[in-house]
């Protein structure tokens, strides 16, 4: 089943079913106006809300209409809880290599942040920040979307608490990030708003690319048009259910909770490229000795999306372009 929530005026859209080759919707107001409803009251909801996905499927849904995902937001428009992991242990050991950092790595304890959950961005808008001195980066990713999850629930049981799959844009702001880290209290300016694909779907969309725990697809991602890196998500190293059970230990969890994979990263990344910016930099200072790839300049079109083997896109793309904030300059 494929949902997302489109644009109406109000902070959460108005949900609606997608169909699988994304090309028709149709509103799921009877059943749930919101993703948030549906998420709290899912074992009340799923079955209504598959039905209408076959019947949309088939043909024969009433009230059908084209799907536009330039009209989306992201699928939960704005969530009580949003964690980011960083479970592609690849990712920071190239950071580590590239830069000489401390390494602070376990590889038995997941790395979690809290990130904010309040803004986030629809796939095709505009994204802007205040100056390119920011240094603007992008992180591909895969997230879970949960209904409510019970403390201390052990990693077999958070499987089931996993009703949603999709994929984002991680926006990451470097030239904060340095001074942040070094206080040691978290990131804020160096974390802006997140970017989310139009669609979010449940696990069985994926057949058996979802295993494990993990999404075993591609990330496929372009910086304007031109290849950047298609690294793919098996080789997480801390499964979805670990991060769950981690971040549950010692709380319960609400529906609607997003947690985040971090940065796909792979270790033959000399054949797959990167789905991040700064690894890519990272890499290169090992080769070359410095960098050698820009930060993001305005102006600039970033490109996100999970295809099956069929070539099928799964979540639909995120294809997004840099402005400046309003009233700003470069």
């Amino acid at each position: 089943m494929k949902l997302a929530s489109l644009k109406n005026g109000t902070r959460d859209g108005q949900l609606v079913v997608v169909s699988r080759d994304l090309t028709q919707a149709v509103a799921t107001s009877a059943i749930a106006p919101t993703m948030q409803l549906a998420l709290e009251n899912w074992r009340e909801c799923e079955q209504p809300l598959r039905e209408l996905y076959d019947a949309l499927n088939a043909g024969e849904a009433a009230d059908s209409f084209a799907f536009d995902p330039r009209n989306a937001m992201a699928p939960l428009p704005r969530s009580y809880q949003f964690i980011d992991g960083s479970a592609f242990l690849n990712h920071g050991e190239l950071m580590i290599k590239a830069y000489n950092l401390p390494d602070k790595t376990d590889s038995e304890t997941p790395i979690l942040i809290q990130r904010q959950g309040d803004d986030f961005r629809g796939p095709h808008d505009d994204y802007a920040f205040p100056t390119e001195a920011d240094g603007g980066d992008f992180e591909g990713e895969f997230a879970v979307i949960l209904d409510d999850v019970p403390m201390g629930v052990d990693q077999r049981s958070a499987l089931d608490h996993i009703k949603l799959l999709t994929i984002f844009n991680d926006v990451s702001m470097r030239g904060h990030l340095l001074r942040e880290k070094q206080m040691g209290f978290g990131f804020i300016q160096a974390k802006p708003a997140t970017v989310f694909a139009p669609v979010a779907v449940t696990p069985d969309e994926l057949g058996d690319d979802w295993r494990d725990g993990r999404v075993h697809l591609d990330m496929h991602v372009t910086r304007n048009g031109e290849w950047f890196g298609n690294p793919n998500g098996r080789e997480m190293d801390f499964s979805f259910p670990q991060l769950i059970s981690h971040l549950a230990y010692n709380r319960n969890l609400g529906a609607g909770t997003i947690i985040g994979s971090g940065t796909v990263s792979n270790r033959n990344y000399e054949q797959v490229g990167c789905a991040c910016l700064a690894e890519r930099r990272a890499i290169e200072t090992v080769a070359h000795g410095e960098p050698q790839t820009p930060f993001l300049k305005f102006g600039e079109t970033l490109r996100f999306e999970a295809k099956n083997t069929a070539g099928e896109s799964i979540f639909g793309a995120i294809e997004h372009r840099l402005v400046p904030t309003a009233g700003k300059a470069s």
